[in-house]
């Protein structure tokens, strides 16, 4: 952890080194501020971008802190309420012969074993959803960018602390799988933004106007995101 005062305030960054060619500066929803640099930047240099953009990293602090204190730890006890596809619903959790999810549409029944949890049961139905539901999301986005000529390689899950998608240099998308807990529309944008990946590599205005041309409302479904799953 390293920090920059800036004014009367200390802004803690985690830096992270690697073969990129552009130094970037994001802010996740726990407020977290990570610097990625290419390798060799002068410790300078990372400074220097940090304070130009240090307005907008306490901007982007003060937003995500309207959502604090967090909600409590989810303790997977029948009565809570859990997030499906930007819907809370009813959790209710028995003991079973064999672990299975009933979703009614209402409420979601856990069945679990006496030697697995309602955790771990309800995960895994959370990542078998996300899997079907994000190719079906997907397929018709896929389709739209091959009149640009390109393709994924694939459509991956992966669990990312800080990340809801990412679309590597070979072109695989990896989504997060959390992002089953949040609205189709914010699915949506995470697929197109990194689909766009695929014809831009960096956050151009290039990039942006692609985004933008595609879905015009993606710093709505952006911003709801950060908000629910804050």
């Amino acid at each position: 952890m390293q920090e920059l005062q800036y004014g009367a305030i200390k802004i803690q960054y985690h830096l992270e080194f690697s073969e990129r060619k552009t130094l970037g500066i994001t802010v996740t929803p726990d407020m977290a501020v990570l610097v990625k640099a290419p390798e060799g930047t002068p410790q300078e240099r990372i400074e220097e971008k940090l304070e130009k953009r240090a307005r907008w990293i306490l901007k982007q602090q003060s937003f995500f802190l309207r959502f604090y204190p967090k909600q409590p730890e989810k303790q997977y006890r029948g009565g809570e309420s859990h997030l499906y596809l930007g819907r809370q619903y009813r959790l209710r959790v028995a003991t079973a012969k064999k672990n299975e999810v009933h979703f009614s549409g209402k409420e979601i029944q856990v069945y679990h074993t006496p030697k697995s949890t309602a955790q771990s049961v309800l995960t895994n139905w959370y990542r078998y959803r996300a899997k079907a539901k994000f190719a079906e999301i997907a397929e018709p986005w896929i389709q739209h960018f091959g009149k640009y000529g390109v393709q994924p390689e694939g459509l991956f899950m992966q669990e990312m602390p800080t990340r809801w998608g990412s679309c590597t240099a070979k072109g695989k998308i990896i989504l997060n799988p959390e992002l089953i807990k949040a609205p189709k529309a914010c699915i949506e944008y995470i697929i197109v933004h990194e689909l766009c990946h695929l014809i831009h590599k960096h956050h151009t205005q290039k990039f942006f106007q692609l985004q933008s041309a595609l879905m015009p409302d993606w710093e709505k479904w952006k911003d709801k995101l950060e908000a629910l799953m804050a």
